[in-house]
C-alpha cells in the first residue's frame, strides 16, 4: 500500500510512437530477426557484409519486417517461420534500395552517403542481388509454398514498378491513375506482402490475411505519398535524402502530377521544360513550389495520403483486438506525421 499522504505510483506512460510500441511488444522477436539478418549477411567476400550492413544498420526503422511480426502476433505467439519471413522482407527491401540508388544516381540514403557513392554502382547492384538470394533462401526455410509464392510474386511486382517509374521519368503526361499504379507496385506491394505473410505464418489464409494485406497496401500508399510531399518540403534529416532529388531527376511524383493537371499554357511549358528533360535553371524549384501552392497540389497530396491512412485503419477493424492492433492502427497516423 502507498504511504499515507504520498501520491500512488502511476503506471508508466505508454510510448506515443507506434513503432516503439510494437518494438516493445515484439522485442524478443525483433532481436531474433535482427540476429538472423546479420547471420545471413556473412560471406567470405568481405565487401558483401560491408556494403549490406552499411545500409541495414544505417538507422532505418525496419517497419516492413515489424509489420510481418505484428501481423503474426495478432493470432498468437510469433513462430520461427514468421521470423524468417520478416528477415526475408527486410532483405528484399534493402536489395531494392541498393538497386534504386544506382538507377537514380542518388548520393544520400538514410542521412548518409548512399552505398553506391561509397563502393560504386557495380558493388551495390551485386550486393543487392546477394540479398535477394538470401531472401529466397529464408522463404524456403519458412517451409510454406504459399508464402514463398506471395513474396516471389511481390519481388516481380516491385521490379515492374521500378521499370514503370523509370519509363515515366521526364514523361510529364503520366496521368494520375498511372502514377498511383506505379507507386502501388514499387512501394505498397511489399508493405502488403509483409502483412499478408505474417498472417499466413500464423495460420490465417482467408479473410484475415486479405484484410491485413489491404492494411499493408494502404499504409504503403500513404507512406509513399508522404515521401512525395517531403521531397518538396521535409527536413533532410527526416527524409534521409536531399530535398528536391525527385525534381532534379525529373521524377514524377503526385504533387507534380496534380499541379500539371491544372496548368495553363505557360505553366504547361514550365513543367515540360523542368520535368521533361529540358535544362533546369536557378529558381525553378521555387517556381514549382509556388505552382503547388497556387493549385493546392501539396494539400491534395496530403489529403490523398490521409485517405489511404484511413483505409489502412479500417482494414484492421475485424483483426483480434489488443495492443498490437492498436499500434498498427496508430502506425497509419504516424506515417502521416512524417510530413509535419
Amino acid at each position: 500500500m502507498p504511504v499515507s499522504g504520498a501520491k500512488p505510483e502511476m503506471p508508466a506512460a505508454r510510448p506515443q510512437d507506434p513503432v516503439e510500441r510494437l518494438i516493445a511488444i515484439l522485442s524478443t522477436d525483433i532481436h531474433a530477426v535482427d540476429q538472423l539478418i546479420h547471420e545471413r549477411l556473412s560471406s567470405p567476400v568481405s565487401m558483401i557484409p560491408n556494403v549490406a550492413t552499411y545500409l541495414i544498420d544505417a538507422g532505418g526503422k525496419r517497419i516492413r519486417p515489424l509489420i510481418t511480426l505484428a501481423a503474426a502476433n495478432l493470432f498468437g505467439p510469433v513462430n520461427d517461420a514468421a521470423r524468417r519471413l520478416a528477415a526475408a522482407v527486410e532483405f528484399i527491401h534493402t536489395a531494392t534500395l541498393l538497386h534504386d540508388d544506382v538507377v537514380d544516381g542518388s548520393g544520400l540514403r538514410r542521412g548518409k552517403a548512399a552505398a553506391n557513392a561509397v563502393w560504386g554502382n557495380s558493388a551495390s547492384v551485386l550486393v543487392g542481388d546477394f540479398l535477394f538470394s538470401r531472401a529466397f533462401a529464408l522463404m524456403v526455410e519458412a517451409g510454406d509454398m504459399a508464402t514463398l509464392d506471395v513474396l516471389s510474386r511481390t519481388s516481380g511486382v516491385i521490379a515492374e514498378g521500378e521499370v514503370m517509374q523509370l519509363a515515366a521519368v521526364n514523361d510529364v503526361d503520366v496521368p494520375l491513375e498511372r502514377y498511383l499504379q506505379i507507386i502501388e507496385a514499387k512501394t505498397a506491394a511489399l508493405f502488403s506482402a509483409a502483412a499478408r505473410v505474417g498472417a499466413m505464418a500464423a495460420g490465417q489464409s482467408g479473410a484475415q490475411a486479405d484484410a491485413l494485406a489491404g492494411f499493408g497496401r494502404a499504409l504503403g500508399m500513404a507512406f509513399q505519398l508522404i515521401d512525395d510531399a517531403l521531397d518538396y518540403g521535409g527536413a533532410t534529416s527526416s527524409l534521409g535524402k536531399n530535398i528536391g532529388d525527385d525534381f532534379r531527376e525529373g521524377k514524377l511524383t503526385l504533387p507534380v502530377v496534380l499541379a500539371r493537371e491544372q496548368a495553363n499554357t505557360q505553366e504547361e511549358a514550365f513543367w515540360r521544360r523542368v520535368m521533361g528533360g529540358g535544362v533546369q535553371q536557378a529558381g525553378d524549384f521555387e517556381q514549382a513550389l509556388a505552382l503547388f501552392q497556387l493549385h493546392g497540389a501539396m494539400a491534395r497530396t496530403l489529403a490523398t495520403a490521409r485517405e489511404y491512412a484511413d483505409r489502412a485503419r479500417d482494414s484492421l477493424q475485424h483483426a483480434p483486438p489488443g495492443p498490437v492492433r492498436s499500434a498498427l492502427a496508430d502506425l497509419a497516423e504516424f506515417v502521416l506525421e512524417r510530413a509535419h
